[in-house]
């Protein structure tokens, strides 16, 4: 089974670059199924219907989240109703949403999870005990597959919840920091890894902010309201070829298109 991951898509430059590229990058890679983090997909911040659908139009099978998935209510009756638009699973039940989901593709049965990261982020439910859960739910309901994007500030986090999931899942890829890792392998007891899947979003930005608004931030310690850059826009993220038999990658490659 062929997986695309892409990482975070960052305002409508990014819904717009996944409409005209995706058809072309399922077809090189064959793609089964195609997973993207779509927190920032709403020009300025968050996720809302529009830009959700604007993702699912465009290819997109599963949207995952992280820490901005609640910052436009319009959202929260979706994530409700909508079981491919996931929010992180350790935030509390009386969060709008779900974070995890079961897609029957025929031949097997494919689950994908959505935990969040603790390390310099929100004060949430363990990840570890958060991700076991969700492995045992995913492996009662029959996956053979099992997908998990970790939405984490600390790269050493994400690395430690990898190596404690080897062999119980298929994949782990982190997102949130929007910028690709050059460390994509398969673990030693099978798992497909890679620390961030980057951005899909303008190229000349600061995790797509302006930068003359970035700097301005960080230089005068004073709030500035961050707008999305413009101009050309880079696709960022993985390639997951996985054993429908075993539930192990075989194959990992980072993507980056600009």
């Amino acid at each position: 089974m062929n997986v695309l991951a892409l990482g975070d898509v960052v305002g409508s430059s990014g819904c717009e670059a996944l409409k005209r590229h995706l058809p072309s990058l399922k077809k090189l890679y064959q793609a089964d199924l195609v997973i993207a983090n779509g927190e920032n997909s709403a020009d300025g911040n968050g996720i809302t219907p529009a830009s959700a659908n604007a993702l699912f139009d465009a290819g997109v099978h599963v949207i995952t989240s992280g820490n901005h998935v609640f910052r436009r209510r319009e959202v929260y009756d979706m994530l409700d109703e909508n079981p491919y638009l996931l929010r992180p699973a350790n935030y509390p039940d009386t969060a709008p949403g779900k974070g995890l989901c079961l897609i029957d593709t025929g031949p097997v049965t494919v689950a994908v999870c959505n935990v969040m990261g603790v390390v310099y982020l929100d004060s949430l439910s363990c990840p570890f005990e958060t991700a076991d859960r969700l492995v045992e739910q995913a492996k009662a309901a029959g996956a053979k597959i099992i997908l998990m994007d970790v939405h984490a500030e600390a790269t050493s986090e994400k690395k430690a919840l990898a190596y404690y999931l080897d062999g119980r899942i298929s994949a782990l890829f982190g997102t949130h920091t929007h910028v690709i890792t050059g460390d994509e392998q398969i673990l030693p007891q099978g798992t497909g890894y890679i620390t961030d899947l980057g951005m899909t979003g303008p190229y000349e930005s600061v995790l797509g902010v302006k930068p003359a608004l970035a700097i301005a931030r960080q230089k005068d310690k004073l709030p500035v309201r961050f707008e999305n850059a413009t101009g050309n826009v880079q696709i960022n993220g993985c390639f997951f070829e996985i054993d429908r038999k075993t539930g192990n990658s075989l194959q990992v490659i980072s993507i980056k298109v600009v």
